[in-house]
């Protein structure tokens, strides 16, 4: 088990983890979250050196991915960076990355009714206007449960609020900051449910946000 306490606040500097290894060669992972060894619940930056793959296998409660760098592959098609992808459970596929690739994973934590499954290009994908001089990209909506890329611009600052169902954030450029610390790009915080900031940006930062799962 690792960070499954739910209730607790996790700040994780990714880049400060080692890279382990997985059970394919030249695929290597960096743990944030997990239930057990190898199944269950788990959250994990996954890095795939060129060539690496993966044999065939189903994802119960689903996967959720964000190619963060180079391009992830499997028998549907290539996804390069910035591309989101949901499979829902019932789904089976063997990954693989031609050039390499990094990505950050959920496993194990769709909900029952979530069945859709979902691809999107990011990088080429139309920014909504968010609160202020916030750039908003829906990702994806299932009941109480809301996933987006958000863009701050330079010097944005937001309106204190609580998190209900909580709070999770992948920091992928810039640096984010509350009250409660700076946290630059490569950075996971996991908040709980009803806990509250005030955050606030002073470069251009871009981070991946899902909320009310917890």
């Amino acid at each position: 088990m690792l960070n499954m306490d739910f209730s607790q606040r996790v700040v994780i500097n990714t880049h400060e983890l080692k890279w382990d290894k997985s059970p394919a060669p030249g695929v290597w992972r960096k743990r944030l979250a997990r239930q057990d060894a190898e199944c269950g619940h788990a959250t994990s930056i996954v890095k795939y050196d060129a060539g690496a793959k993966f044999a065939s296998h189903p994802h119960p409660k689903g996967e959720e991915i964000l190619v963060l760098d180079g391009v992830f592959s499997d028998e549907t098609g290539d996804y390069p960076k910035g591309s989101y992808i949901r499979n829902p459970e019932g789904f089976s596929h063997a990954p693989f990355s031609v050039e390499g690739c990094t990505l950050l994973v959920k496993l194990h934590q769709f909900q029952q009714t979530d069945t859709e499954q979902v691809l999107i290009d990011t990088q080429n994908n139309q920014w909504q206007q968010g609160y202020g001089a916030l750039q908003v990209m829906p990702l994806h909506q299932h009941l109480t449960e809301s996933t987006a890329l958000v863009y701050w611009p330079a010097g944005t600052q937001f309106q204190p609020h609580r998190h209900f169902g909580g709070e999770e954030i992948y920091v992928i450029s810039g640096e984010f900051i509350d009250e409660l610390g700076r946290y630059p790009a490569g950075t996971w915080i996991r908040s709980p449910h009803l806990s509250a900031h005030n955050p606030y940006v002073e470069q251009n930062t871009l981070i991946w946000v899902k909320v009310g799962h917890l």
